[in-house]
Parts: structure tokens; sequence; C-alpha cells
């Protein structure tokens, strides 16, 4: 008698990804509805989230309402249920395929990550299960990847860690966002429109923008003085230089008198010192460096940047995984290294640094492989596939040049530059001038020059300049004395890629590289969740993108307010619960233990958020209306002079125009002018990109009135060439809708 032919049932993440391993895999694979099948295996997928928590009206018809005695909402059992009909249909295959007679085992191929194990056991949870699972681990989407990863199947037990601290995170911000978000929008209804969105990593994040938005609004600038000269030496060497090298003196009286004192006379070289700096290579990317580094060098958002890595990754196969925390490289990847530097380097454009990769003898391991670093995944690096580009996108093109520069850099030497410091000495006054000149490449020759940060602070020392040939003991004319009038400037506004830096390390400023990796474990949600973070703050009113600068609205402001000091906006504590997660994915917490602890935070929370009932919120009163004289006062939709009691004249400015909240400094200047003076920042286009415009206050025939946008391409005229920021087109602009 034959036995029956036994299958395996895949379920990958993504359409995609099914059709990958498929193409991948030995045999013949037949299409059907939903799934893929050859004489041996089936491949089926979910599309993401298949599946998610259901909201509290479905554990009891009462919590329709909010109530604050209801509070705190914690089930005994979470349930699921599908996200839409379309889910729900592809769980109906799942289903189906998993009750076969002829599927013998499971192959959990969702991403190797904490998200892909929680996307495949809330799929198999709800479409029945029971069948042994084995986990495939896959790093790069590559044919031989593929083919490798399934040589080496790793039993499901094996992750059930990492399922574990997947349930946990899920669990945990259903808990504290939604009862927190209850809370604090039954106790504050009056004060906002719509409801008050709180939540773990999500509030903590616009704690650190509110806290530097209102350093910035409490700064004072003060005045002071630099003392800048030009000295000429013999043969026109010709060089600048600063007073103490860049001493900032309070009073324009004492840089006037060193100009007076110095202005036609002849200075000395009175000292000049040359030393050796020496710059390593950074480190290869995660996710969290890539978005900063395309955010700085492109204005790139982080969802922006994760969209391309990501369409690498899956569609193009030139990338490995993107979502890593991981800035190194696993011992089992040393192998890999020179054939996938030989395939970056057919490009003509990587060729020279590649070249040098593949010649070398020994490559220099020790800062990029670490096996104790690397735990989901390792860092971003090129595939070992062929590397064609020709089809890729503005877009994807500029990140896999990054990736791709990067990965050749790291195996390269020091850079090697020549430090000049030179005191010119002019009537007893001292002026510095520093010199830097790259003497050895190394890895800077795999880049070039790359692009200078728009938004780097002047430098009050004078920068680094490309100095003559100097000597010490030298006479040189003074040809140029000036008093430069400087203002001290507040901290500048967070950018997403400082915003990221910001949440990688708890709130920290930290630059040093090797205490940002030490910080990680610590950080404020995860590689692949802190660009869906930005974009959730931007999408319920608590900031605004100004240019590349993210802004906290008054929303925002006035809801952290509120918060106070409570530990909700805490990025210790919430980089405390990612540690956490951490730890159970290591095997080394656990999962009951850190859910009593989130219950309990969440009781504390909703019980702190009670006191809000208290608070009132006070209103901006921007003066007589300008029609009939009332007082208009900001309101939870706009500023008007009618109240509950009083109609007024029905004169009302809605608050948002655009996508942006108009503050009340702007609606004075549209009460007083019926037209700003400059353009206003920040607006947003339907696809999320941000442009300005100047904002006029017209009323209709019907007595009504509305802001509209004061510039030509508003009324149909020919468009300007640059009318609005990051490549936004002027007629996206004007047809926005409010």
């Amino acid at each position: 008698m034959v036995s029956p032919v036994t299958k395996t049932l895949v379920i990958a993440e993504k359409p995609s990804v099914g059709r990958d391993i498929a193409a991948a895999l030995p045999g013949a694979f037949k299409k059907e509805e939903g799934w893929l099948e050859s004489d041996d295996t089936v491949i089926t997928w979910a599309v993401g989230h298949l599946v998610e928590l259901v909201n509290p009206e479905e554990y009891d018809p009462k919590f329709k309402r909010w109530r604050m005695d209801d509070l705190p909402i914690v089930p005994e059992v979470f349930r699921l249920q599908p996200r839409d009909s379309k889910a729900s249909k592809q769980l109906g295959v799942i289903r189906k395929l998993l009750k076969r007679g002829d599927v013998e085992r499971v192959v959990n191929a969702c991403d190797a990550g904490r998200e892909g194990e929680l996307i495949f056991a809330y799929t198999y949870e709800n479409t029945g299960g029971g069948k042994p699972v084995q986990r495939l681990w896959l790093n790069s989407m590559t044919k031989t990847a593929i083919t490798n990863a399934f040589g080496h199947l790793r039993p499901g037990e094996e992750l059930k860690p990492l399922e574990e601290a997947a349930r946990s995170r899920s669990e945990a911000d259903w808990l504290v966002g939604m009862n927190a978000t209850r809370a604090a929008t039954i106790r504050l209804r009056r004060a906002f429109d719509g409801a008050v969105s709180l939540g773990r990593v999500q509030t903590p994040t616009l704690a650190m923008l509110v806290r530097r938005e209102l350093e910035i609004q409490g700064f004072t600038p003060e005045p002071y003085w630099l003392v800048e000269a030009s000295f000429a030496a013999d043969g026109e060497r010709v060089y600048a230089g600063r007073y103490l090298g860049g001493k900032r003196l309070p009073k324009q009286e004492a840089a006037d008198a060193i100009v007076a004192a110095c202005t036609g006379r002849p200075g000395e070289i009175t000292k000049l010192e040359k030393s050796e700096e020496r710059a390593l290579p950074e480190l290869l990317y995660d996710l969290t460096a890539l978005q900063r580094h395309a955010n700085t060098l492109y204005g790139f958002s982080a969802r922006r940047t994760l969209g391309a890595a990501q369409k690498l990754y899956e569609d193009k196969k030139l990338l490995t995984y993107p979502r890593t925390s991981s800035r190194y490289l696993s011992s089992d990847l040393i192998e890999d290294i020179r054939p996938t530097a030989a395939l970056v380097g057919a490009n003509r454009e990587y060729a020279r640094g590649a070249e040098y990769v593949v010649s070398l003898r020994d490559l220099p391991l020790a800062r990029v492989v670490n096996d104790a670093k690397v735990t989901d995944h390792h860092a971003i690096i090129p595939t070992r596939s062929e590397q064609r580009l020709e089809k890729l996108s503005d877009d994807e093109l500029k990140i896999y040049d990054l990736v791709a520069r990067r990965f050749l850099a790291v195996f390269h030497p020091e850079a090697v530059f020549e430090r000049t410091r030179v005191e010119t000495t002019v009537a007893t006054h001292v002026f510095r001038t520093s010199g830097r000149v790259l003497v050895e490449a190394g890895w800077k020759a795999v880049y070039g020059e790359e692009p200078r940060d728009p938004n780097a602070p002047e430098d009050d020392e004078g920068g680094d300049q490309f100095l003559p040939k100097l000597e010490q003991g030298e006479d040189v004319e003074t040809r140029r004395v000036e008093a430069l009038a400087k203002m001290t400037q507040p901290p500048r506004r967070y950018t997403e890629a400082s915003l990221l830096a910001g949440m990688e390390t708890a709130g920290k400023d930290i630059e040093d590289e090797r205490l940002r990796e030490a910080m990680k474990d610590s950080g404020i949600g995860t590689p692949a969740t802190r660009a869906s973070i930005i974009e959730r703050l931007i999408q319920v009113g608590y900031v605004e993108r100004d240019g590349r600068a993210l802004v906290a609205t008054p929303k925002g402001v006035q809801v952290i307010g509120l918060l106070g000091d409570h530990a909700l906006t805490s990025p210790e504590l919430t980089g405390g619960w990612e540690h956490r997660l951490a730890e159970i994915e290591a095997g080394k917490d656990s999962r009951g233990a850190f859910m009593r602890d989130i219950v309990e935070f969440t009781e504390a929370t909703v019980a702190e958020l009670d006191k809000l009932k208290e608070v009132t919120i006070e209103r901006a009163n921007l003066g007589p209306c300008p029609i009939c004289g009332r007082d208009v006062i900001e309101n939870r939709k706009g500023y008007s002079c009618w109240t509950k009691d009083d109609p007024g004249c029905g004169f009302v400015i809605w608050k948002v125009k655009a996508g942006k909240t108009l503050p009340p400094s702007i609606v004075r200047e549209l009460m007083e002018n019926r037209h700003t003076a400059e353009q206003v920042r920040g607006f947003r286009g339907r696809s999320g990109r941000s442009f300005n415009a100047k904002l006029k206050l017209l009323q209709n025939e019907e007595g009504r009135w509305r802001v509209d946008f004061d510039e030509e391409w508003a009324t149909g005229a020919p468009p300007p060439e640059k009318a609005a920021e990051e490549d936004v087109e002027p007629a996206e602009a004007a047809t926005v809708a409010e």
C-alpha cells in the first residue's frame, strides 16, 4: 500500500514573500486563490496583520459608552478578531489549508523578528493551529538565502520567548493606550475637539518635543560680539583668524576696542602646531541610523526611508532585512563579504571601493563582526546577488547608495588628517586659526565629498580652513579687523534625525557612537515602530512638520502640560519597558511579571488622569472682533466671538487649515490685516509633504468667513517653479481639504 503524500504548509507575511519562496524551492507551483501549491509544499500568506485585539465593547456592550467608572478595562484573556473583510477572507483560506489531512507540518515564514512572530502567532491562534510548527529565519530574500534558511529550520518552541515578548508588547500597548486615551478624553472632552490620544510610546515621544518647544518659547536671546581678522603673509598667503578662537564678548565696546587696537597694526605668527588626527569609518547601518542619515542628507521622513529600504529588501532583493537594531554582522556572514563587495563593485560608482575590499588579504573584522550584538537580525548590507540598479526609483537609489558605500567603507582603513593650529598676535591680542587637511583618504575615498548638513549651526571659532604653508615667527599684514554682532540662539527644534536619536537613547542627548550602542536596549519604541509613532503624532494633531523641523502644536503642548510629571511622559520609563521586552525575548524576564506591572501602571494612570476633572484650560483671548467688537475667544475648533450664551455676529476662524493648526499669533494678524505678511510654514498636501503659503481672510456673499491661501497658484494662475517644499505640487497644495 502506498503511503499518502504529506505536505508542508508555509505561512509567509506577504504575498510577495510567498512568491519568492516558491521560486526558490524545488518543484512547480500551481497558483490557487490565496495560496500556491506543489507536490510537497503549500505556500500561503498573511497580508501584514490579519488579526487584531478586539475593542472593549466586544468584551461588554456597556463599554461602547466612555465612562470613568468602567476604567480601567483589563480583559482576563485577550481576544482576537479579523482586521477587516479582506483579512477575514484570507484567514478562511489559511484555516482551510490547516485542516487539510495531507498537511502534516507548518513553517512560520513571517518576518524574522518580534512583529513577524506576533503576526504568525495571532494568525495561527485565530485559524485553529494545532499542527507542529518550525521557524524559517530569513535575513535576506535572495534565492540562496531562502534555500539555506530552509536547510536550517528551527523548532517553533525555540522562538517561544520571542512570541511572549511580542504578545506582551501588543497587550501592553492596548491596556495603556486604550485606558489612558479614554480617561483623558472623558476628563478633557470640554477642552479638546476629539479624543486625547495617549500611548506607551507616543506620549513620551511627544513630551520630548514639547519640552524642547517650551525651551525655545522661553528662550531670551542675548547679544554678543566676535572679532575676526584677515591676515596675509608674504606671497599672498592669506588666512583668517578669530580673537581667542571665537571668544564671545558681551559688550560691543570691548569688541570695538580690540578692532581699534589691531587695525593697521602688523601681526606675528607666535604659535604654529601640527598634529595628526584619525577618523574610523562609521559602523554599518541599523534602521534608525539609516533613517537619521537619510533625513539629514535628503530630508527624508523616517517612514519614507523605511518604505524605500523595505522595497529594496522585498521587491528588488538588493538589501538585507531593514527593520534591524544591530550595526554588526554575525560570523557566519564572513565568507559572504568579498563576494558581496564584488557584486556591488560591478556598478561603476562603487568599483574602486569594492576592488580594495576584494583585494584585502585579511579583512578588518574586529569592529564589524560581533555575534553577541546580533540578535534577530544583522546590520543592513547589500545582498549576495546581482546588484542591478537601473530600475530603482530615486528614493531607492539614494537609500541603496548610503548602504552600499557604508558597507564598503567599513572595511577601509582610517582617514588621516593633518591638523594645523595657528596663533597670530597683533598688539598683544591673540587670534586663533584652525585648518585640517586630508592626508590619507582611507574610508573617505569611498565617498568623495558628502553634502554638508544644511542645518549645521554656525561655528564661532570660524571653522576649518584650507591653510597656506605658514611658519612660526613669520610677520604678517593685518588686512582687515571687524566686530561681528551676534545673538545667542535657542535650542534647535528636533528634526526626524535628532528625534530618532533621542528615542533610541531614551531622551538622552548622546552623540558618542559607543555610548549610543550601549543605550539601545533602553530606547523608546523599536527601529520598526519609531517611524509610525512620529506619523501618529502628526496625524492626531500634536505635532506639525515645519520644513525638516518637528514642532509641537498648542494642543500637544497643552496635553503634556496637563499630564505634568506623570510617568507616562517619561522616556526612561518607556525605555525600561522596552528593555524588559528584550529581556523576555532572551528568557531573562517573564511575560507574567511584566504584564502584572503593566496592569498596575494602567490602574495608577487612570487614577491620576481622573484628577483632571478639576482642571480648566485657559483659552486665548484675541481681542475685539473686527465686525462686532465682542472678544474673540479660542474654543475647541476655532476662534470666534460667539459662545454658548452669546451668539455674537458669526465671525469665526477655524483652527485647522491644510493639516496645520493656526496659532493665535497668525489669527491675530488675519483679524487685523486680513492677510499675513509672510508665508506661514507647515501646511500639508494630500501626499503628506509640507509647503508654505501666505494666508488671507475672506467673507463670502452669505456672510461666512474663511481662510484661504494668498498665493497666485491658489487662484488658478500658472504655478511658480517652486511654491512648496519637498517637491509638493502647488495645485496639490491649493486643493488640500481643511
